[in-house]
């Protein structure tokens, strides 16, 4: 069993004379807007976002970039490409100018349709999918309650956030084969220092048996201008594991 991919993908949009094109700053993230993984390991379920910049395209006469991009997904041990994504000509408008891990390959290649010589990039990016333990899966960081509206790891004191995650691979126990999942969630500053004396705390006690994923939701309001790091903890007490997500927050002053 492998991950689902998927991509994200941010522009530069300036404009670059011939020669120029460059993908640049590639990054694992945490969802669609969020601050870089620590390393590219996964558990089964997760979903990979790869962030990247896209510089030197020409923009044309209507002020519009033009590019092709295709992607890949390589066993690196059976060197067998598991997903590929044929060429798709996109557009984006430039007003501003087992025993073993399983390894692959995620592969893009990107082509500037608008210039004459139709130059081509590609970068290569390996990432792991580990055995099936427990753990925390799918962060997402979001301005609304339902998880539709993602945020960047930068806020402004004054707003909330909603911090959604899963837990996977958990035990069940008891007649009704209910897990029994303890959260945590605690903010440390810019000294380490946590803010508040203890944890804000969730828990998971009933949970329908087709379901595999545990979601668990916090609500993080920005109450002052900082830098903080989010820690994240989850107990499967039945199972007697534990599972720990960190991922930093800037909050700048609202004058």
């Amino acid at each position: 069993m492998w991950t689902t991919i998927a991509l994200a993908m941010t522009l530069a949009g300036t404009p670059g004379e011939s020669g120029q094109l460059r993908l640049s700053n590639i990054r694992p993230t945490h969802g669609l807007l969020g601050s870089e993984r620590p390393d590219s390991r996964l558990l089964p379920g997760d979903v990979f976002f790869v962030t990247f910049d896209i510089d030197g395209l020409k923009v044309d006469d209507s002020g519009a970039m033009l590019y092709t991009m295709s992607m890949e997904v390589r066993n690196n041990t059976t060197n067998k490409i598991e997903y590929k994504s044929e060429p798709q000509d996109l557009d984006m408008p430039a007003p501003l100018g087992g025993h073993s891990l399983p390894e692959y390959t995620l592969k893009v290649t990107v082509s500037d349709r608008g210039a004459k010589s139709k130059e081509s990039k590609y970068f290569e990016k390996k990432f792991e999918v580990l055995p099936q333990t427990f753990g925390m899966i799918r962060l997402n960081i979001a301005y609304d309650k339902d998880g539709q509206v993602p945020a960047p790891y930068i806020g402004v004191a004054g707003q909330s956030f909603y911090v959604n995650f899963n837990a996977v691979n958990f035990e069940r126990g008891g007649d009704n084969k209910d897990p029994n999942i303890q959260f945590e969630m605690r903010v440390l500053d810019e000294r380490d220092k946590p803010t508040l004396d203890k944890p804000i705390a969730g828990s998971i006690v009933e949970l329908p048996r087709e379901f595999s994923f545990a979601p668990m939701q916090f609500w993080l309001p920005l109450n002052r201008a900082g830098k903080f790091t989010v820690k994240l903890k989850a107990t499967d007490v039945i199972g007697k594991k534990t599972a720990e997500l960190s991922f930093p927050i800037t909050v700048y002053d609202s004058k």
